[in-house]
């Protein structure tokens, strides 16, 4: 559902438009990459490890930045001939925020929807500007649901996609309900490659 109510509403990303995922192998990345696929976009993700590269490859990221090899700021602008993306999709906060301010082209959209490695800085409205007019946004998914029209809508969508095979959906882990903090501390160490449950 989030990775629906990113692609097609937050910020409705049209064919021929480039878009940076952060995190393009975890439980949303994957998921994302694929719908902005689906949606005509370039996608360029940025991971930790090849393993995860090879993940977001597989779902359809036209290019992969190892992050903790290169610099995502300067491939991001050397993929894109310096004229940045038309949209951050941004799960990742602290520690990648100013610099996903800088990938994007002139009234391009920030779209914050996480905080993995801690919440984003304050930032001075003003900022923006110079950097071209730039959006940011910080939605939330129960602002995206916000009837039943809505929620049977994204989720028709979804499951359609699925049951015609168009929409892979990765489990990474499984988790009893009582195993519910270390699925916790998986999920705060980044090493989610797709999808974890949890079980009752």
């Amino acid at each position: 559902m989030t990775a629906h109510y990113l692609s097609h509403s937050t910020y409705p990303i049209q064919a021929g438009d480039t878009a940076l995922v952060h995190a393009a192998a975890g439980g949303v990345g994957l998921l994302l990459v694929q719908v902005a696929k689906r949606r005509g976009a370039r996608v360029i993700g940025t991971v930790s490890t090849e393993e995860k590269a090879r993940l977001a490859g597989d779902c359809g990221a036209d290019e992969v930045i190892l992050y903790t090899q290169d610099d995502f700021e300067l491939e991001t602008k050397r993929l894109t001939d310096g004229v940045g993306v038309n949209v951050v999709y941004d799960s990742v906060g602290k520690t990648t925020f100013d610099k996903s301010l800088n990938c994007l082209k002139p009234r391009g959209y920030l779209v914050l929807y996480g905080a993995s490695s801690g919440p984003a800085p304050s930032i001075d409205p003003q900022v923006l500007n110079p950097k071209g007019s730039l959006f940011l946004t910080r939605p939330s998914l129960g602002h995206y649901m916000a009837d039943r029209a809505e929620l049977l809508s994204r989720a028709g969508d979804l499951f359609n996609w699925m049951s015609a095979g168009q929409l892979q959906v990765r489990v990474d882990q499984t988790f009893s309900l009582a195993e519910a903090s270390e699925a916790h501390r998986y999920l705060e160490g980044r090493k989610t490659q797709g999808k974890l449950l949890l079980i009752p």
